[in-house]
C-alpha cells in the first residue's frame, strides 16, 4: 500500500486536484484528456467514470437484449471506459456481460469489479462453500484468472466472507477487495471496517443531493487509503424525477457541461476521494454522455456549493 503522502502526489499528478483543508475536500481542475484517478493501494489509474450494471441494465440482461448490451460496451470502452461494477445479485448482469466482453475481444480493457454475498441483504449467517461457489461463478462469468476487484456487498456476514477475499487477494487470485453497502443504517459499521481492515476500495451511494458521505466516510477513505467507487450517483431516478422539466442551467458551460447526467457526475467527482462513479444504463447515447463528465473541467467550492444550491432550489 503506497504512502497517504504519496497518494495525494498521484491524485495531483493524473487530475485529481489539491487535497484542500479538512471540509473543503474539492477538485478545481482542467483538463481535455479522460481524467483518471490512481487506486491508493497500487497506484494504477482508473477512469473517473464508469459502468454500472444494476437497474435498466440488468432488466435489459434479463430480457436476454445481448446485441442492445454489446453496443453498451463499445461505446464505453471507446470513450475509453474501463471499470464495470457488476454483482451476482443483478440477475443476469454478470453472467451477460461476461459473455459480452468475450465476444467482443474486450476483456483486457475493462475494470471487472463483482461482489460476494451469500447472506443476503437483511443480515444473516453465510455459508462458507456457497460463498465459494459464488465467487467461482464469478470467475466463471468473465473467464479470467484474475479478477480485478471483489467486495463483500452491503458488509454481508464479513466475518466469514470477508477472510475469503483477504485469501483470494493473498494469492493474488484478485488484484483489490473491499466491502460495499448503501444502507444509512450501515454507515456506522462500515466505518469501523475501514478502520479495522486493509481495504483496497469502498462501494457506496453518494450524489449530489445525498451528500452524508462527505461528513465522515469520504474524508476517512483519503486517510486511510482506501479507493471510492460511488453508486447511484443520479440518486437512482430520484435526480432524474427532480429536473424534470427544467433546463440545464447556462452557467454549467462554464465546465463543459451538456447534460444533468454530466451536471450529477461532474459533482460527485470532483470530491477527491472518489475514485469513479459507476452509472448504470442500458442505452449506448448515455454511455457517451456520462463518460462527457470525465472531460474538461471540475468544480471548485464555490461552483459546487452553487450546484448544490440551485438542485436544492428547483
Amino acid at each position: 500500500m503506497i504512502s497517504r503522502r504519496d497518494y495525494l502526489a498521484l491524485c495531483m499528478a493524473v487530475g485529481a486536484g489539491s487535497m484542500l483543508a479538512p471540509g473543503r475536500l474539492w477538485a478545481n481542475e482542467k483538463s481535455a484528456a479522460l481524467m483518471t484517478r490512481p487506486i491508493p493501494s497500487s497506484g494504477q489509474a482508473l477512469p473517473v467514470v464508469g459502468l454500472g450494471s444494476s437497474a435498466t441494465f440488468s432488466s435489459t440482461a434479463s430480457g436476454q437484449d445481448v446485441e442492445a448490451l454489446k453496443q453498451v460496451f463499445r461505446a464505453f470502452v471507446d470513450q475509453g471506459g474501463s471499470v464495470f461494477d457488476t454483482a451476482p445479485s443483478y440477475g443476469a448482469s454478470e453472467a451477460v456481460a461476461g459473455r459480452i466482453v468475450n465476444e467482443l475481444n474486450i476483456v483486457d480493457k475493462v475494470f471487472w469489479a463483482t461482489k460476494l454475498n451469500v447472506a443476503g441483504f437483511g443480515g444473516g449467517k453465510a455459508d462458507v462453500e456457497q460463498a465459494r461457489a459464488q465467487i467461482e461463478a464469478s470467475f466463471k462469468a468473465i473467464g479470467k484468472p484474475v479478477i480485478d476487484l471483489i467486495q463483500v456487498h452491503n458488509l454481508g456476514d464479513l466475518p466469514v466472507q470477508l477472510p475469503l477475499l483477504k485469501s483470494l487477494r493473498d494469492e493474488k487470485r484478485i488484484r483489490y477487495m473491499g466491502v460495499t453497502t448503501t444502507f444509512p443504517r450501515q454507515y456506522e459499521q462500515l466505518e469501523a471496517v475501514m478502520r479495522k481492515e486493509r481495504l483496497d476500495f469502498i462501494g457506496v451511494d453518494y450524489a449530489i443531493d445525498n451528500r452524508v458521505m462527505e461528513e465522515r466516510i469520504l474524508p476517512l477513505a483519503a486517510d486511510r487509503g482506501i479507493a471510492v467507487l460511488v453508486y447511484a450517483p443520479f440518486g437512482r431516478t430520484r435526480l432524474w424525477d427532480l429536473v424534470r422539466g427544467h433546463d440545464v442551467p447556462a452557467w454549467a458551460a462554464e465546465l463543459g457541461i451538456q447534460s444533468w447526467g454530466q451536471f450529477f457526475l461532474k459533482f460527485v467527482i470532483s470530491h477527491p476521494a472518489v475514485t469513479c462513479a459507476t452509472p448504470a444504463t442500458s442505452r449506448p447515447k448515455n454511455v457517451v454522455d456520462n463518460m462527457g463528465a470525465a472531460f474538461g473541467d471540475l468544480p471548485d467550492t464555490a461552483m459546487r456549493n452553487r450546484m448544490a444550491a440551485h438542485i436544492q432550489s428547483l
